[in-house]
C-alpha cells in the first residue's frame, strides 16, 4: 500500500494532488475500455444485463465459437477419411466409345504347296453302271494361293461398363498411423474449441467488472465534483461574509481544482459510455449497441487453495496442455506411417465387365462381351535411396521436439499459475488495507468539511480531505477489480474445473 504524506502543501501541491487522484481513476477506467477510434457521436439504446446474461450472449454471438466448432468438424472429417481406408474401395466406370471406322484384321496373301498323291472316289449307283463303283484318282503336286483376306472385328460403336474392388489386407501400419494422426487432430481442435471458450468468459468476465469499475470511478468522480462544488460554494460565502481568516485567494485555489475535476469527471464519463460499448462488442453485439452492466460493486470473494495442489491438478484441465499431449499422439502416428513404407502391401482386387457391340463376330462374341477377374496384388519396398529412413527420422525428431516444448508449457504454465497466485494473495491484503484507507478517508473528509465550517480549518486541508477520499476509493475500486482479474485469469489458465475441486462450498 502506498503512503502519502501532505504535510500543509503548498497550493500547487494540491492540483498535483488532483491531477495524481484523477490519473489513478482514469487509468483504472482505461483497462476496461476498448482501444480504437473515436467513435461517432450517437445515442444507441443501453440494455442493462447481470454477468450470466451477459456470458449466455457472448456464447451464441461471439463468432469465435463457430470458427472453432468448424475446425473441429474438418478436423472429425479427416478421421472419418482415414478409417474409410480400411473398408473395401468400390467403384464403377462406364463409357460409350465410336471409332470412325470398323476394326479389322488383314491376313496377308500366302502359297500353299500340295504335295502329289491318290485316292480312291466311290461312284455312286445309277451313274456308271447299276451298282457303285471306287476308282483310283492320282493327284498332281500342285501350289494354291490364297489372296489376302479383310476381317471385320467389331462394330465402330461399342457401350462398356465395369464393377472394380480393391481391398487393402495388410499395408505395413499405414492405415494405422493416419488414425492416430487425424484423432490426434481431432482431440487439438476441441481442446482449441474449449479454450476459446475459456478465453470468452475470461474476457467477458473482466470487461463486465471493468465496466462496473468505470461506473465506480464515475460516479466517485462525480460525488467529489459535488462536494467540491459545495466547498466552493462555502468558500465563496464565508470569505465575503465571514471573519476573513478565508481569503479570495483560498476561492480562487477552489475554484481551479473544482474546474479540473470537471474536466476529468467528463473524461470518466466517457471511459464508462466506452467500457459499456466494448462489453458489447465482446459479446458480439453491433458496433454502436452498449450494455450496462446489472452489478454496482465488484464482488470480493477470498480465494482459498494451495499452490502446489493447484499446478499439480492443473495439468488434467488446461487446455493447451492437452493440446501439447494430443500433438505428440499426431506425431507418433505420423511415425508409424513412415515406417510403413519398410513393409510390404497386400490387396485383394475384383473385376466385373461387360460390353455391347452389335457385331457377333470377330472380336464382338458372347464370350469376350463380359466377364469376370479376381487377383492379388503384393507390393514389396527393395530400394528408395533411404528415403523410408529419413522420413522416420524426421518424424522421431518431431515426436522428441514435441516433448522438449511439453517440458517448457510445464514450467511456463506453473509459473503463470504461481504469479496469478500471488498476486491473488496480494490483492486480497490490499482489499483490506484499501478499504481501512477509504472508509478512515471518508470519515476525514466529513470531520474537516464540519470544522471547515466553523472555520477551525484552513481551505487547503478540506480539498485535500476530499481529494483523499477520492483517490482511496479509486484505489479500493481497483484493488477489488485486480482480485476478480485475477480469478479469471486462474480460471482461464487452468478451467473452471479445478476451481469447483478446490474451493469449498458456498
Amino acid at each position: 500500500m502506498s503512503h502519502f504524506t501532505f504535510a500543509k502543501p503548498p497550493r500547487a501541491g494540491l492540483v498535483a494532488a488532483a491531477i495524481c487522484a484523477m490519473t489513478l481513476v482514469t487509468r483504472g477506467n482505461d483497462m476496461a475500455a476498448v482501444s480504437g477510434k473515436t467513435p461517432e457521436v450517437v445515442v444507441p439504446a443501453v440494455r442493462e444485463l447481470t454477468l450470466d446474461e451477459c456470458l449466455n450472449e457472448a456464447f451464441q454471438n461471439n463468432h469465435r465459437r463457430p470458427a472453432s466448432k468448424f475446425a473441429v468438424a474438418m478436423a472429425e472429417a479427416q478421421h472419418r477419411q482415414a478409417l474409410a481406408g480400411y473398408w473395401p474401395q468400390i467403384g464403377a466406370k462406364g463409357g460409350y466409345e465410336r471409332m470412325d471406322q470398323s476394326p479389322d484384321f488383314l491376313f496377308p496373301a500366302s502359297r500353299t504347296q500340295v504335295p502329289a498323291g491318290s485316292a480312291v472316289i466311290t461312284v455312286p449307283a445309277g451313274i456308271l453302271g447299276a451298282n457303285p463303283l471306287q476308282l483310283p484318282v492320282s493327284t498332281p503336286a500342285q501350289t494354291i494361293s490364297i489372296p489376302a483376306q479383310d476381317i471385320k472385328l467389331m462394330d465402330p460403336d461399342s457401350f462398356a461398363a465395369s464393377l472394380h474392388a480393391t481391398w487393402l489386407l495388410y499395408d505395413g501400419g499405414m492405415r494405422q498411423g493416419y488414425r492416430e494422426q487425424s484423432g490426434g487432430l481431432v482431440e487439438m481442435m476441441k481442446q482449441e474449441a474449449r479454450r476459446t471458450d475459456l478465453e470468452i468468459a475470461d474476457s467477458v468476465k473482466r470487461i463486465y467488472y471493468g465496466a462496473v469499475l468505470a461506473q465506480q470511478l464515475h460516479q466517485a468522480g462525480e460525488d467529489t465534483l459535488a462536494r467540491m462544488e459545495a466547498t466552493l460554494n462555502l468558500t465563496e460565502t464565508m470569505y465575503k461574509e465571514g471573519s476573513g481568516k478565508v481569503m479570495k485567494t483560498d476561492w480562487l485555489d477552489n475554484k481551479v481544482m473544482v474546474e479540473t475535476l470537471r474536466s476529468m469527471v467528463a473524461l470518466l464519463e466517457k471511459n464508462d459510455a466506452m467500457a459499456q460499448a466494448a462489453l458489447a462488442n465482446t459479446m458480439g453485439l453491433p458496433w454502436n449497441a452498449s450494455v450496462k452492466p446489472a452489478d454496482k460493486d465488484i464482488p470480493f470473494k477470498p480465494f482459498v487453495g494451495n499452490l502446489d495442489d493447484m499446478v499439480s491438478t492443473a495439468y488434467q484441465f488446461n487446455p493447451d496442455w492437452a493440446k501439447v499431449e494430443a500433438g505428440i499422439r499426431a506425431a507418433e502416428g505420423a511415425v508409424r506411417t513412415a515406417r510403413s513404407d519398410y513393409y510390404p502391401k497386400l490387396a485383394v482386387t475384383g473385376e466385373l465387365h461387360q460390353w455391347w457391340n452389335n457385331y457377333d463376330a470377330g472380336m464382338a462374341t458372347d464370350r469376350n462381351k463380359q466377364g469376370w477377374t479376381a487377383g492379388v496384388g503384393v507390393e514389396i519396398p527393395i530400394f528408395s535411396g533411404f528415403l523410408t529412413r529419413n522420413k522416420v527420422a524426421e518424424m522421431r525428431a518431431r515426436v522428441a521436439q514435441i516433448k522438449e516444448e511439453q517440458f517448457l508449457l510445464k514450467d511456463g504454465l506453473g509459473l503463470q499459475i504461481k504469479d496469478a497466485f500471488l498476486g491473488l494473495n496480494a490483492a486480497q491484503k490490499s482489499y483490506q488495507a484499501t478499504l481501512d484507507a477509504m472508509n478512515a478517508a471518508t470519515e476525514n473528509r466529513d470531520l474537516n468539511t464540519r470544522a471547515y465550517q466553523n472555520e477551525l480549518v484552513e481551505t487547503e486541508k478540506v480539498i485535500r480531505a476530499q481529494l483523499m477520499e477520492a483517490l482511496m476509493s479509486a484505489q479500493h475500486y481497483k484493488a477489488c477489480y485486480d482480485h476478480v482479474a485475477l480469478q479469471s485469469q486462474i480460471d482461464l489458465l487452468v478451467g473452471t474445473e479445478i476451481l469447483k475441486r478446490m474451493q469449498p462450498m458456498q
